[in-house]
């Protein structure tokens, strides 16, 4: 591979010398005063991110240009500085420190405003939901990856996958990470003004649960999600990363004070549905379409299920019908075969 290094004002040094077929070219992105970009060549095990370059034609040849790849990268990334990182303890990228600590995270993303996506996916769909990004964090064999992205006024870092993993703890086999500041959530009764179907989560504190109920909840037809306070956190790295971003997608609130606020719920015209295997709930496939025309499908934490207290400020108890004498199903495929019943007969 290649890598240059710049000399600007317009003149290369003395000790530079083009390789033969190289021609410079004016860089418009170039700063006041600046009227070339001059390279010099050495050959270096990654490519580094060039301001412009093209290859003169002096002969046809079916062989590939053997910077064909080089050349492409350069021009889809020539307005995107890449700030290289060798140091894991740089301040610079002090957000993306102990991403598995769980307890220091949830402790301090919040506050601070922020959350981290993992992956080009999620964080594409993060971007696209309108979260501002503060910075992003990449694999340096993979800064291709953001070469179309408007990254806007947010620094773009590079590091070795060494570097990384001594930084966030894991390996980053994504190659992908971004640093997102938060939006202020909405009320719950904002929430509840601008939904017909509802998913109500009580006490859900496993981060996978809670990125898979979100998942089901965008893919299923349900409008919103509402949370009981000690619910974990939607936009925890793990969370979004198994919603695959849809956490993005669906809007929620916290439903506060708990469990008063679910006659907050039914005020607003919506059927509590509280969901449990206890032997006198109701079939959920058997509801009347006046339960299920607004409904607000309350589920509780993997294990331990609804509290007696939501469960009684509930307006109908509902099953999902088990075989082979299991008793219930994960909260997240719950949650997902619920909705799907819920809503099998909207339009398409």
């Amino acid at each position: 591979m290649w890598s240059a290094t710049v000399a600007s004002r317009g003149r290369a040094p003395r000790s530079t010398r083009r390789p033969s077929g190289w021609s410079i070219l004016a860089d418009p992105g170039l700063p006041s005063g600046c009227a070339f970009t001059w390279l010099s060549f050495r050959r270096s095990a990654t490519p580094a991110t060039i301001p412009l370059l093209t290859r003169t034609k002096r002969r046809e040849s079916s062989r590939p240009l053997p910077a064909r790849r080089l050349l492409w990268h350069v021009r889809q990334n020539r307005r995107v500085p890449i700030h290289q990182i060798t140091d894991p303890d740089d301040d610079r990228i002090a957000d993306y420190r102990a991403l598995t600590d769980v307890e220091l995270r949830t402790r301090w993303e919040p506050p601070h405003g922020l959350f981290i996506a993992e992956g080009e996916l999620v964080l594409r769909r993060a971007l696209r939901a309108g979260y501002p990004a503060r910075s992003y964090l990449v694999d340096a064999k993979r800064v291709d990856q953001l070469a179309d992205l408007d990254t806007g006024d947010a620094p773009v870092y590079a590091a070795s996958q060494d570097v990384l993993q001594r930084a966030t703890g894991f390996h980053v086999h994504r190659g992908v990470l971004a640093s997102f500041r938060r939006k202020p959530l909405p009320s719950a009764a904002e929430v509840l003004a601008a939904a017909r179907r509802v998913v109500i989560i009580e006490d859900v504190n496993n981060h996978t649960n809670l990125g898979a109920i979100f998942r089901a909840v965008a893919a299923l037809g349900v409008d919103a999600v509402l949370l009981s306070p000690t619910c974990a956190d939607p936009l925890y790295r793990r969370s979004v990363r198994v919603s695959m971003g849809e956490v993005f997608a669906i809007p929620y609130a916290k439903l506060e004070p708990w469990p008063d606020a679910l006659g907050d719920v039914r005020a607003a015209g919506f059927t509590v549905l509280a969901m449990t295997p206890a032997p006198d709930a109701v079939p959920i496939q058997r509801l009347a379409a006046g339960q299920r025309a607004r409904a607000a499908l309350l589920m509780g934490a993997e294990g331990a299920g609804l509290t007696r207290v939501a469960m009684d400020a509930s307006d109908v108890r509902v099953v999902i019908p088990m075989r082979r004498g299991v008793d219930s199903l994960n909260v997240a495929a719950a949650t997902a075969v619920a909705c799907w019943e819920l809503g099998r007969d909207d339009p398409v």
